[in-house]
C-alpha cells in the first residue's frame, strides 16, 4: 500500500526498498490487535434468514450487495461506545457508519436509514449480517420488509461468511482507532467519519479494487 502511495505522488520505488526504508531506515512496526470483543446475546431470535451471499462477495454494480456488522469501541474515559458500518460488495466502499452507547437494533436501523439515504433509495439490495440478535429481532426484520431490503445471514458461528466486514473493521482499528486516544463522543465520531469518507473511500488503496481507492473504481 505505501508504495501505491509513493507511486501516486510520482515516487517510484520497488516494495523491497518501501519495506527496507520503513522497517531499516524509519525502524517502524506493525501495530497488533486486541482479541475480538465478543458480545453477548441478549434475546432470542425473532427470525433468521438464509445466507444468500455464500461468500460470494463479487457485486456486478452497486448497492446490490451490503454487509453489516457492529464492532466494540472505548472512550480513553473507559466508556463503552459501538460502531455499526455497512460497505457495499462491489467497491468495498463505506456506504454508512454510526457510533452509539447501546448495540441494539436502534443503532443497526440508523445505520441502514442512512445508507439508503446516501445511495438514494436502491431497491432490492441485500443486506448480510451474522445472526446477532439486532438483526435478528422483529424491529430489524419488520423495518428491513418495510424498505425492500432483503436480509441474508452468516451460519452460526462463522465469520468468515462476512469477512469483508471483519476486514474493514482490522484496517479501521489498525490504522485509526488503535493508534489515537478520544476523550468524547464527538472526537471519535468525527475520527470514524473522517477515515471511512475521507481517507479509506477516497484515498487509501485497496488490493480488491486493483489498488485502487474503493470510490475511483469505475
Amino acid at each position: 500500500m505505501m508504495r501505491d502511495l509513493l507511486s501516486a505522488k510520482g515516487i517510484k520505488l520497488s516494495k523491497g526498498t518501501v519495506h527496507k526504508y520503513m522497517n531499516s531506515e524509519l525502524q517502524l512496526k506493525s501495530i497488533t490487535r486486541k482479541p475480538k470483543y465478543k458480545y453477548l446475546k441478549v434475546q432470542e431470535p425473532y427470525k433468521v434468514f438464509d445466507n444468500l451471499i455464500k461468500q460470494d462477495f463479487v457485486a456486478e454494480a452497486h448497492n446490490q450487495k451490503w454487509c453489516i456488522d457492529f464492532t466494540y469501541l472505548r472512550l480513553s474515559t473507559g466508556h463503552k461506545r459501538y460502531n455499526c458500518s455497512i460497505i457495499d460488495l462491489y467497491n468495498r466502499s463505506v456506504v454508512a457508519t454510526k457510533n452509539s452507547n447501546k448495540i441494539d437494533h436502534t443503532l443497526a436501523e440508523e445505520t441502514v436509514k442512512a445508507a439508503m439515504k446516501s445511495a438514494r433509495n436502491p431497491e432490492g439490495v441485500i443486506l448480510h449480517s451474522d445472526r446477532g440478535s439486532q438483526f435478528t429481532s422483529k424491529a430489524f426484520v419488520d423495518f428491513c420488509n418495510k424498505n425492500g431490503i432483503k436480509q441474508s445471514m452468516s451460519r452460526a458461528g462463522c465469520p468468515y461468511d462476512n469477512a469483508p466486514m471483519e476486514r474493514y473493521f482490522n484496517t479501521l482499528k489498525a490504522e485509526e482507532i488503535n493508534l489515537h486516544s478520544y476523550s468524547t463522543d464527538e472526537e471519535l465520531n468525527s475520527a470514524i467519519v473522517n477515515y471511512a469518507f475521507g481517507w479509506y473511500n477516497n484515498l487509501r488503496p485497496h488490493s480488491y479494487n486493483g489498488n485502487i481507492p474503493p470510490r475511483k473504481k469505475v
